[in-house]
């Protein structure tokens, strides 16, 4: 296999990201206009957003077999068609039990897709021999920040749902399917000198458990501004329906410029000291969260904990990866549950903790958890720690 062509696959994946991350988006930014359409009640909303992680960690865990069979590519190429068409789905429904088949069948789709684009992010990852797994969700941030402001587009215009996603979906559906055709898979990549002997073989959870507890944390995080933002700042703040769609995109910006600069950062300074830099940043950002007098402190207080948490959930897939480099798509599935752990308890906690206490108060409790990442920073590798040398020349690939 050659160069260019794994070059391509790069490429194609990146997209892959940013599809994800629009779709992401257009969903989450749009929680108060999706309850208002099915009438979901404040105490029944919360069981909602529960639904979708926990069948998508039932999807990552199926994931991991079905890409023993076929190859994380296939898996990819296909999910995120059933990732976009559920989007739709939500905004077209009127009836509640609609509105809970859509999402659903989201949660499944957005499971298979999430393990296998990080699978292959991971694997192209070593036969790079540096570390590219924050480009890749870079371009997840891009696709967030476009996804965040169509959604704003869509407030300011009270356009109604299907109406907003449907283009979107018309648009991204057959890019995908033609962008699939590239996915590629590295090879044998060079193994880094921290990886141990059970590395080689089976999952060892024993092992792994560091990571899936700085995951949780990390999307314990990531699910409160997904969909608590918005509520927050239009209940707790007093913005407008307008102004509430801003917090996310401005996490999102954030985040895209973590990401970006964040190979860079873990190449100079190595991955564990990236991501202590990264939970006590996030931990700020959530304690002005909580104190933000206003609805612009409270974006600002947004911003700030998109840098932070920017970091944490890429290079907790890379580690995995480097920890088990001859069974990484299975570390990476396994991996990928917790991230659905996460999301299953902070959406809950947050709101119960909001309805039983206050929405400032329990914005302090993502903020301890994520704090407590420093804790397991050394999971991630020393400085000394590189990706076979450095360099740039990829090597060889499978295509799934």
């Amino acid at each position: 296999m050659t160069d260019a062509r794994l070059r391509r696959g790069r490429g194609s994946l990146a997209f892959g990201f940013f599809v994800q991350g629009v779709t992401f988006a257009l969903l989450v930014t749009r929680i108060p206009a999706i309850q208002d359409r099915y009438g979901i009640s404040d105490a029944l909303l919360p069981a909602f957003l529960a639904a979708v992680p926990i069948l998508a960690g039932v999807a990552s865990v199926v994931t991991e077999k079905v890409v023993a069979r076929v190859g994380p590519a296939v898996v990819l190429r296909w999910s995120q068609p059933f990732v976009l068409l559920a989007l739709l789905a939500v905004g077209a429904g009127t009836e509640l039990w609609q509105a809970a088949v859509a999402l659903g069948f989201f949660g499944l789709a957005v499971g298979a897709l999430d393990a296998s684009m990080n699978m292959l992010g991971v694997s192209l990852q070593r036969a790079y021999g540096r570390s590219i797994m924050l480009g890749f969700h870079a371009s997840y941030s891009l696709g967030g920040i476009v996804g965040a402001s169509l959604a704003w587009v869509g407030a300011h215009w009270h356009l109604s749902l299907f109406t907003s996603y449907l283009p979107v979906v018309a648009v991204l559906l057959p890019l995908a399917l033609v962008g699939s055709r590239w996915y590629a898979a590295g090879g044998d990549g060079p193994v880094p000198e921290e990886s141990t002997e059970k590395g080689r073989g089976a999952v060892a959870f024993t092992l792994l458990l560091p990571l899936c507890l700085v995951m949780t944390f990390a999307y314990i995080g990531d699910s409160t501004v997904a969909n608590w933002s918005a509520k927050y700042l239009q209940d707790v703040l007093h913005s407008s329906e307008e102004l509430a769609t801003v917090p996310y995109n401005a996490y999102m910006v954030t985040t895209l410029l973590g990401r970006a600069v964040g190979d860079f950062g873990v190449r100079r300074l190595g991955a564990a000291a990236v991501v202590r830099g990264g939970a006590v940043l996030a931990a700020l950002g959530f304690g002005l969260v909580a104190a933000a007098p206003g609805a612009w402190a409270g974006i600002a207080a947004f911003t700030l904990l998109g840098l932070g948490l920017s970091v944490l959930v890429p290079q907790t897939f890379a580690a995995a990866g480097r920890l088990f480099p001859g069974n990484s798509d299975a570390a990476v599935a396994r991996l990928n549950v917790f991230n659905y752990v996460g999301f299953l308890i902070g959406s809950p906690l947050v709101g119960a903790l909001g309805d039983a206490w206050s929405y400032r108060g329990a914005m302090l409790v993502p903020m301890v958890l994520v704090l407590v990442t420093v804790v397991y920073a050394t999971s991630f590798g020393s400085r000394g720690a590189r990706y076979g040398g450095g360099h740039e020349r990829p090597r060889t690939v499978d295509v799934g």
